[in-house]
């Protein structure tokens, strides 16, 4: 025979194991049915279905599991951050830094540098400039000659950017010197004159001025040589080496000590063929720049 399924419809019920069916016919509802006689046909039960086991996972699989997991977590936290971001800009931690140090505080070099750069002046010229440092509280400012040669008046720059006419005092073209003298004294910040002949070779040493027109421009580097013949205003002058940075604009501004004194004049450089510092700069010893200056402003 054909097989025709299992039986389905409200008239068929399992009966627990070991216990007769009973039955209320499909035509008769709510009929009573009393226990089979025996001998009596059972009715039809079909076997137990065992419930479905659920399927085994493999390792591999439970780690695809956790990993989509852990991307699904991952993917909205980074949609909540992303939509605080959207939000606006979050504050900024501020960085741990030193507070501003005050200039009371600098050693070296750069007290050095603080101490003599409200002395040291711009020049100006229809010509060109260089650089000069105010010598006393009166207002003269000593220069090169070759700076404001040709000028009966020329533009003095402070280190503040207080702009000033100067008039020229007076000039040693063999020395290549100048006087300048400014009529404002209220911002002019004299510079200390040391002595040149307690000078040493290593001693360290500041160049100060205004090279290329970069005023307020400090250059370090030491003694290479102490009376150093060179050529000076058109004639053999010796000079102090240096090994500090000096460049056109220079001229005219004071070289100093480690203590801040200006111990000499820079004046001239040994360029190569570009024409830029090699290393071999010149500055006027001060012990001779400093009778010259002198001798100007008395006449």
């Amino acid at each position: 025979m054909r097989g025709l399924g299992r039986p389905r419809g409200p008239e068929f019920r399992t009966p627990p194991l070991g216990v007769r069916q009973e039955t209320v016919p499909f035509h008769a509802p709510g009929a009573r049915v009393t226990a089979e006689p025996a001998g009596a046909h059972r009715a039809y039960v079909p076997p137990r279905e065992n419930p479905p086991k659920p399927p085994k996972t493999s390792p591999r699989g439970r780690l695809l599991v956790a990993a989509a997991l852990v991307a699904a977590v991952t993917g909205t936290v980074a949609g909540v951050a992303g939509a605080r971001l959207s939000d606006g800009p979050s504050p900024v931690a501020a960085l741990p830094q030193v507070p501003p140090a005050s200039a009371a505080s600098l050693t070296g070099l750069s007290a050095t540098a603080a101490r003599v750069l409200p002395s040291v002046v711009s020049i100006e010229t229809r010509r060109g400039g260089g650089s000069g440092f105010v010598v006393d509280d009166r207002g003269h400012v000593l220069t090169n000659a070759h700076v404001v040669m040709g000028s009966s008046q020329v533009s003095v720059t402070l280190n503040d950017g207080s702009r000033l006419t100067a008039r020229v005092v007076g000039m040693d073209t063999g020395e290549d010197l100048a006087v300048l003298e400014v009529d404002y004294l209220m911002n002019l910040t004299p510079a200390t004159l040391g002595r040149s002949a307690e000078l040493s070779v290593g001693d360290q040493v500041l160049a100060i001025g205004s090279p290329l027109g970069l005023s307020g421009t400090v250059t370090a580097g030491i003694v290479s040589a102490l009376d150093r013949e060179v050529r000076l205003g058109g004639s053999q002058r010796t000079a102090v080496q240096t090994d500090a940075s000096i460049n056109p604009g220079n001229s005219g501004g004071p070289l100093v000590n480690a203590r801040g004194e200006v111990v000499g004049v820079n004046t001239a450089i040994a360029a190569g063929r570009g024409g830029g510092n090699i290393g071999i700069g010149f500055a006027i010893p001060i012990d001779r720049a400093a009778p010259i200056a002198e001798r100007i402003i008395r006449n």
